[in-house]
């Protein structure tokens, strides 16, 4: 299957660039939207704001799934063959598309956008070899400066409508600074030392630095890595040591390994609870609150706190 898959993407672009498929970076824009395909609805949130009415943005990822082992279908070689902008988030989270987007960005403009924020500030953890943590979303003010770049592909791919952009960027950066206020507001209502965010995987790094929280998880900074036996039980005796009242479950993320570390800490005589659901690699259905990354935020904050403060 995975020849079949390599073999037909070939396909698809060879076709697609003999055709006169380069995409020019000049472009008139004026009689037709801007067709940009993203991976994960994080991005794709951020295009909508950002382009409004100018743009056609399609996600790839949907609700519910794992960017860490997303491998392309042949319908998604196919959309983003066909896509003026490609936008993707970079720093290994879609790891098992990086040779498509090497591709792609021969002819296509193609953008990982998370890649603009400086190195300074980004989180190298030291079991992930060398490579950043790629969960920038979860620092509000780190994603400010993945919008401002899709601002600025934009901008630079239909200078036209400059003007447009960058409104439409400066107005969605100001709801950016009153969720990320929020944000802090809510975590500080909890006692730092029950300020502790335990969770299916290493995934709010970011989110624990920025909002004050100490951060734990199962799995490691990828899905891709499983959690053993002894991860389960170091974290169920911190748990316990610690008083823990609740440990999150995320919507991307099999429920068993929180289930397992729950039962562990049973057996030590101390009760911890499920807490609650957290969108984390992947945002909510369409049409919800969480569908958007500002809810999606906000669920998460509200839910986090609740849980916490119970106990």
């Amino acid at each position: 299957m995975k020849i079949y898959l390599s073999l037909f993407s070939a396909i698809v672009l060879f076709l697609f660039w003999g055709c006169g498929g380069q995409k020019d970076s000049t472009r008139d824009f004026s009689k037709h939207k801007i067709k940009i395909i993203t991976t994960t609805g994080m991005i794709a949130d951020a295009a909508k704001n950002v382009g409004g009415e100018r743009v056609s943005v399609t996600p790839l990822m949907g609700p519910g799934v794992d960017p860490h082992l997303y491998k392309a279908s042949e319908g998604d070689v196919s959309r983003m063959a066909g896509a003026d902008l490609i936008l993707y988030n970079g720093l290994h989270l879609e790891g098992k598309m990086t040779d498509i987007f090497a591709r792609m960005q021969q002819r296509i403009k193609t953008v990982a956008v998370a890649e603009a924020i400086p190195k300074d500030s980004l989180l190298a953890p030291p079991q992930f070899k060398g490579a950043h943590d790629p969960h920038v979303w979860f620092d509000v003010r780190l994603w400010k400066i993945v919008v401002t770049r899709i601002r600025d592909a934009l901008v630079e791919m239909d200078s036209t409508h400059a003007q447009e952009y960058q409104e439409r960027a400066k107005n969605y950066l100001a709801r950016l600074d009153s969720l990320d206020r929020y944000v802090l507001r809510q975590a500080l209502r909890v006692p730092k030392t029950q300020r502790v965010l335990i969770t299916a995987h290493d995934a709010f790094n970011y989110f624990g630095r920025r909002y004050h929280f100490e951060v734990r998880g199962l799995q490691g900074i990828s899905t891709a890595s499983e959690a053993g036996t002894a991860d389960i039980q170091r974290l169920a005796d911190f748990i316990k040591e610690r008083q823990i009242p609740a440990v999150f479950v995320e919507t991307s993320v099999p429920q068993r390994y929180i289930e397992a570390l729950q039962a562990a800490v049973r057996s030590r005589g101390f009760d911890v609870k499920i807490g609650g659901s957290l969108f984390s690699d992947a945002m909510g259905q369409p049409g919800t609150p969480e569908g958007e990354y500002l809810g999606m935020v906000k669920h998460n904050i509200d839910i986090i706190v609740s849980a916490l403060l119970k106990n």
